[in-house]
């Protein structure tokens, strides 16, 4: 059986032929209830699992049948998912179990399911980036590097997460897929661009996703859901296509836990000759150097990067939890970091790349587009070459600033949103005066001009049961050390128990 793609949803068990409702017409009350029991396989870590699979106490089928049956239950409610293949998903899971009968699994990942955002290549699967004027009847012969790595060691792909169309905005809804909701509170979004990954994650759907972060897209649905996820250094994990947003695009793990995605992290920064900009293979293991201690680092925390408005309950959760670096022997100073305001060169350099994703639609193709999306390209063929290299310019200048600040501070910390989530099918929360999604993103799209590692972890919940983020920044190139300060803060203000 084989969900479809044609800008409607179905579970992965019943009739291929028959069409869910599309996200927006699913009631908002509350979030799918949980049943299963706390070892249910739906629950369990990527590591977790391997750690099973290796002493035979569990199986890849076994573990993908959960999240299927997971997936078959909670995605007409979430929306997650655009495309679920079954079929293709449990004979990936008897190969990979056959595997580790034989005491020979081929990777590091083998037989975790493991969902793709819908903007990376897929072999033999639909990337229609939540667009309709992407034409699905189409040979799809390739993966992405990120989907390659995780091909090459074993992972089991169970289907394609919701995007935005083209991954241009902070929420997640297309006129293609409908409205994605955040299983914390149907009534609302969990982000986006990578917002179905997020809600997929959050709800049991697999413990392995794909996402991309151009200015907040793992970070911002991270925060509103509360799992784990990374933007990594520019350049870390290869890219391809080439994306027109430029190298404000990264490529990063989303996960449950900070180990899973250390894990994962090692194996999608494997080289790629189709990204002329990648970097070198990484000279540690992210998963080996997860246990560096925290004590005597030198850490700055800046609660509003010097003139964010931020949430008073948000600002009180974020201020706690640095505490916790603290009683870890870190020295913490509150410190805003000499970077300026810079929405507005954000702004032009992601319009401009917005009105180069589409310059190729015809005028009828462009009418399908969502309206916001059209409102920001026109915008963006307004900007001249000189608009353009004046924000390269601060943006060169921010990475200059960030760089001295480096040498005085190991990390930054800051909220990873200053807002928790709000209505889903809403670009911007109803009461906001502005209604752009950059408007709440200046905690997140400034750690994209200046390239460096950034993370969102889970560090508490407001009254109302949202989840909040807290930013880890690091210097670029210190992925290492932003994952080892997210694993220590995991493990001091453990959350990974807390499941809608």
């Amino acid at each position: 059986m084989t969900t479809r793609f044609e800008g409607l949803n179905q579970g992965s068990q019943g009739d291929p032929e028959a069409e869910a409702p599309r996200g927006e017409e699913t009631p908002a009350s509350a979030a799918p209830a949980s049943a299963e029991p706390a070892d249910s396989p739906a629950r369990l870590s990527a590591t977790e699992l391997l750690d099973r699979y290796a002493r035979g106490e569990l199986s890849p089928v076994e573990a993908t049948d959960a999240v299927l049956e997971r997936i078959d239950r909670d995605n007409p409610a979430l929306n997650a998912f655009c495309l679920v293949k079954p079929d293709e998903a449990r004979a990936a899971a008897r190969e990979s179990q056959e595997r580790w009968r034989r005491g020979e699994p081929i990777g590091r990942l083998d037989g975790v399911p493991t969902s793709i955002k819908d903007i990376m290549f897929t072999r033999g699967w639909p990337t229609l980036r939540g667009s309709l004027t992407t034409d699905q009847n189409q040979t799809w012969a390739e993966d992405s590097p990120v989907v390659a790595r995780l091909r090459e060691d074993g992972a089991v792909f169970v289907g394609k997460t919701t995007t935005p169309e083209i991954a241009w905005k902070g929420v997640t809804d297309s006129p293609l897929t409908g409205i994605t909701r955040n299983p914390w509170d149907l009534a609302k979004t969990p982000g986006g661009s990578s917002g179905g990954a997020a809600a997929a994650l959050a709800s049991g759907m697999g413990p392995l996703a794909t996402g991309t972060d151009g200015g907040g897209s793992v970070r911002i649905p991270a925060s509103f859901t509360g799992v784990f996820a990374i933007k990594p250094t520019w350049g870390l994990v290869p890219h391809y296509p080439a994306s027109a947003f430029g190298s404000l695009a990264h490529s990063g793990p989303m996960t449950r836990t900070v180990a899973d995605a250390a894990l994962m992290l090692d194996v999608i920064t494997g080289p790629d000759a189709r990204d002329w900009a990648r970097l070198a293979q990484p000279a540690v293991s992210f998963a080996e150097s997860l246990d560096t201690p925290m004590r005597g680092l030198r850490i700055a925390y800046s609660p509003a990067l010097g003139h964010l408005s931020v949430d008073p309950e948000v600002a009180r959760i974020v201020a706690d939890a640095v505490t916790a670096f603290e009683e870890m022997g870190a020295v913490v100073e509150e410190t805003d970091p000499p970077i300026p305001e810079s929405r507005e060169h954000f702004q032009i350099l992601w319009y401009t790349g917005a009105a180069k994703a589409t310059d190729k639609l015809t005028g009828t193709q462009r009418e399908l587009l969502d309206p916001g999306l059209r409102e920001i390209i026109e915008e963006g063929l307004t900007y001249s070459a000189q608009d353009y290299l004046t924000a390269m310019s601060t943006r060169m200048a921010m990475g200059e600033a960030m760089g001295r600040f480096h040498r005085d501070y190991d990390m930054l910390l800051t909220p990873a949103m200053p807002i928790t989530a709000f209505d889903a099918g809403l670009e911007a929360p109803a009461d906001s005066a502005d209604r752009r999604w950059t408007a709440y993103a200046g905690f997140s799209y400034p750690f994209n001009m200046t390239q460096q590692p950034a993370a969102s972890v889970p560090c508490g919940f407001t009254d109302a049961g949202l989840p909040v983020g807290l930013q880890v920044v690091g210097p670029r190139h210190g992925d290492a050390l932003v994952m080892a300060a997210c694993h220590a803060f995991e493990t001091a203000r453990p959350w990974e128990h807390a499941r809608p």
